[in-house]
């Protein structure tokens, strides 16, 4: 076997069960922990082990009100929008694994889930146990796993069987990532989750690429009259990798993308500022290159770099949330500027665009027909 290559199962739940009996039940100084266990769960072990629990302690899903239900929807439905078509997307993707999707809150607390078990599978009771909204599935609640984790380290994990901290979790097999906003900060976190299955390593690139597509949505419903769309030289544009950066009228940046935060080098929860802060160009030009409908070019930076970059006008004008930054856009809004996007980028080519969104040339033509007519 070579050194990239999986473990075999048994061995793998042999390195599992050798890092719990080091980390979590040793009673004296605890060795190195098995190195096929991420350093993130040994520190959430570490972390549960520190507030006093012990892995044989009973968890507990607490129930969940209807007005509590509501009320969470109801204050995260700018990320639920953003997400119900990734998730729509991601069921039909994972529907002969027996894994599920679920979005949570960055508190850990459940707001939206995907297609669960049904009533027949043996696994349906534990699925209902952690796919009911409202429910905390936080580290502080059920201990370590993919959500807590997730959330803590702020990047994406994979979790299988024993990686748990509680025994009583042990059934359950997840990969998490995090989901940023577009002011950067972090607004929940995306799930992946399966009850007695077969590991599936894979899900933690699955779950992150979704994530970014989620991203990608919540920056898209800022408002905005320019998008900016960036990768650097060399790379093509139309990606879940491309910067975005959501321009006003007047130039200023109203949001954008974590890809794009990190190429243009502005901080998680920095200020943005203007487009003229960051590109060395001025700031009319973008204008007049989105009304030109230019292909992407290169655009300097104040930094000294290139930026590949595209600009496109918001066809639908400036349109703000309707209760602010944090409402919600409708979904038909979201799902127009994403597909407008993809054929944008595609240059027109309709089949192509379609292609790059995982639905039908049908489709496309449909839901833009659709938004013409004022449907």
């Amino acid at each position: 076997m070579s050194a990239s290559a999986a473990p075999p199962p048994i061995e793998r739940s042999l390195a599992i069960a050798q890092a719990r009996r080091e980390l979590i039940e040793s009673d004296g100084p605890r060795p190195r922990a098995a190195a096929r266990v991420d350093a993130g769960i040994t520190r959430s072990w570490q972390r549960c082990l520190e507030a006093g629990r012990r892995p044989q302690q009973r968890v507990s899903f607490e129930p969940v009100s209807r007005t509590a239900s509501r009320d969470v929807t109801e204050c995260n439905r700018a990320l639920v929008t953003a997400a119900r078509p990734v998730i729509e997307r991601l069921s039909r993707a994972i529907a002969d694994t027996r894994y599920f999707a679920i979005l949570t809150d960055a508190r850990g607390i459940v707001v939206d889930v995907g297609t669960l078990p049904d009533g027949t599978d043996p696994a349906a009771r534990y699925a209902r146990d952690i796919g009911r909204i409202g429910v905390d599935l936080s580290e502080g609640a059920i201990g370590t796993s993919a959500i807590g984790t997730a959330l803590a380290e702020q990047e994406s994990v994979w979790l299988h069987r024993g990686e748990h901290f509680f025994d009583a979790t042990s059934v359950y097999s997840c990969a998490g990532a995090p989901i940023w906003g577009p002011d950067g900060q972090c607004v929940g976190m995306l799930d992946l989750t399966g009850v007695n299955v077969v590991e599936q390593p894979a899900l933690k690139h699955l779950v992150t690429q979704s994530a970014r597509s989620i991203e990608n949505a919540l920056a898209l419903a800022r408002p905005h009259r320019l998008l900016l769309s960036l990768n650097w030289p060399g790379q093509s544009l139309g990606g879940d990798s491309d910067g975005l950066v959501c321009v006003d009228a007047d130039g200023h940046i109203t949001g954008l993308n974590r890809p794009a935060a990190d190429m243009l080098g502005i901080a998680p929860l920095g200020r943005a500022g203007h487009c003229t802060d960051v590109f060395a160009v001025p700031v009319e030009s973008l204008f007049d290159a989105a009304r030109a409908q230019r292909s992407a070019t290169e655009v300097p930076l104040w930094s000294g770099l290139r930026i590949h970059l595209h600009a496109q006008l918001n066809a639908g004008g400036e349109r703000a949330p309707l209760h602010g930054s944090g409402a919600a856009v409708p979904l038909k809004d979201v799902e127009t500027a994403l597909i407008r996007k993809a054929v944008a980028e595609a240059r027109g080519n309709v089949m192509e665009a379609a292609r790059a969104l995982g639905i039908s040339r049908a489709t496309v033509y449909r839901k833009l027909m659709r938004r013409k007519s004022g449907d």
